[in-house]
C-alpha cells in the first residue's frame, strides 16, 4: 500500500505503542515505545530463542524480538469487551512489517505449559499492576518460562525496604480502575523468587530526577498528590530459571 494508505489505516486506530512502520509512518502511540526499549535490557541478538510476549498490545516488542533472530513469537493479549483496546494495530502492524509473529487472544490464567510449552524468553511487561492475583500470574508466567523473563511494571512505596506494596482498590492510579497494585522493587523480586525464579535483578529504574517531575507533572493534573506520587516509579526486572 501507498504511505497515503498506509497513514489512513493508521489513523483509524487508537494506539499505545509508538512503532515504525516504514515509508515515514510511526503510529502515534501514547507510550514512548523506543525509550522503554533501550531500558528494559532485551539482548541484541536473540537468534534461535523462542519468545512469549505477554500482553503484547499493538506488539511492538515481538516485532522487535522478530527483528533480533528469534525463531518463534508468540504475541498474547486478552482484550476488552468494550473501551479501549482491540487487536486492530497488531494484525496492520504485522500486515505492513510482513511479521510471521503468531497471535493468540487468551488471558495470562489460561496459559500453562501444557498448552503452550515453555519459551526461552517471556516478555512480561505492563501487565503485574493490572492483576487482581499477582502472585498466581507470576506463577503462570514461571511455568511457561524456559529460561529467562523480563519484567517490567509500575512501582510505588519506594521508601520502604521491605517488600510491600499499595493496593489501589479504585482509580488512584491514572484514572484506570484496571491497575490494582503498586509493589516496590523489594515485593517484585521477593515474588519472583518465591514462585521459583532463582535469580532476579533489577536493571532499570527511574532517576529521582525523573521521579522528581513525574510527581510534580501528577499534581499539576490532579491525578494525585505529590509526595505519594514521589513514592512512585517504573522498574524492569530479569529473572532466570536456571
Amino acid at each position: 500500500m501507498t504511505a497515503q494508505e498506509l497513514k489512513e489505516q493508521v489513523s483509524r486506530i487508537q494506539w499505545f505503542h509508538t512503532i515504525d512502520l516504514g515509508q515515514g509512518v510511526v503510529t502515534p502511540g501514547v507510550e514512548r515505545t523506543p525509550r522503554k526499549l533501550r531500558r528494559i535490557g532485551l539482548p541484541k541478538d536473540l537468534t534461535g530463542l523462542s519468545v512469549l510476549d505477554i500482553g503484547a498490545w499493538d506488539g511492538f516488542f515481538s516485532f522487535e524480538a522478530e527483528r533480533r533472530g528469534a525463531r518463534r513469537i508468540l504475541a498474547i493479549d486478552r482484550w476488552p469487551e468494550s473501551g479501549w483496546g482491540n487487536p486492530a494495530g497488531f494484525f496492520l502492524a504485522r500486515q505492513v512489517l510482513g511479521s510471521k509473529v503468531e497471535y493468540a487472544r487468551m488471558d495470562l490464567f489460561e496459559i500453562t505449559p501444557e498448552r503452550l510449552g515453555r519459551f526461552d524468553l517471556v516478555l512480561f511487561m505492563g501487565v503485574l499492576y493490572h492483576l487482581r492475583d499477582p502472585l498466581g500470574g507470576l506463577e503462570r508466567v514461571f511455568g511457561v518460562t524456559g529460561r529467562q523473563v523480563i519484567l517490567e511494571t509500575h512501582l510505588d512505596m519506594l521508601g520502604c525496604r521491605r517488600p510491600a506494596a499499595a493496593f489501589y482498590p479504585g482509580k488512584e492510579l491514572n484514572n484506570d480502575p484496571t491497575n490494582w497494585w503498586g509493589p516496590n522493587a523489594a515485593a517484585v523480586k521477593a515474588m519472583l523468587e518465591a514462585v521459583g525464579f532463582s535469580r532476579v535483578q533489577q536493571v532499570a529504574k527511574d532517576s529521582f530526577a525523573r521521579r522528581l517531575a513525574y510527581a510534580a507533572q501528577q499534581a499539576a493534573l490532579r491525578r494525585a498528590a505529590f509526595f505519594p506520587a514521589l513514592a512512585q516509579s517504573r522498574g524492569t526486572f530479569h529473572a532466570f530459571r536456571d
